[in-house]
């Protein structure tokens, strides 16, 4: 299963990042195996707007089913819920901390966006 990480860095020792949109990066994590591909979120980072479809085009075209993140706003979150893909919260800690506690089963599922939308 690939789960999709916003972190600050590429590797699983990084820091969450809770900006789904504009994320440094967008971390691929291949369970049970913990390999890691990252995505650099260039193009987030620089949007005017948009940052948010971007990145979650980007969940959807890595073959991500979840995704962990600190917040999603309610764009990003309608295409990933119409791709059928899982938007989990984190409140921070490393990537690695992260998915420790996804597969722990003690992450939150949104059910719903939980920031408005900038625009």
């Amino acid at each position: 299963m690939k789960v999709a990480v916003t972190s600050a860095g590429p590797g699983l020792s990084s820091a969450l990042d809770s900006r789904f949109g504009r994320a440094a990066y967008l971390l691929l994590v291949d369970l049970p195996e913990r390999t890691v591909s990252a995505i650099e979120n260039r193009a987030g980072l620089n949007a005017a707007q948009g940052a948010g479809i971007q990145a979650a085009q980007s969940v959807i075209d890595a073959g991500a089913s979840k995704l962990i993140t600190g917040h999603c706003g309610p764009k990003a979150y309608r295409v990933l819920q119409a791709a059928g893909i899982e938007v989990l919260l984190a409140d921070g800690g490393s990537v690695d901390e992260v998915v420790d506690r996804f597969e722990a089963g003690s992450l939150a599922p949104a059910l719903a966006a939980d920031v408005d939308s900038h625009w």
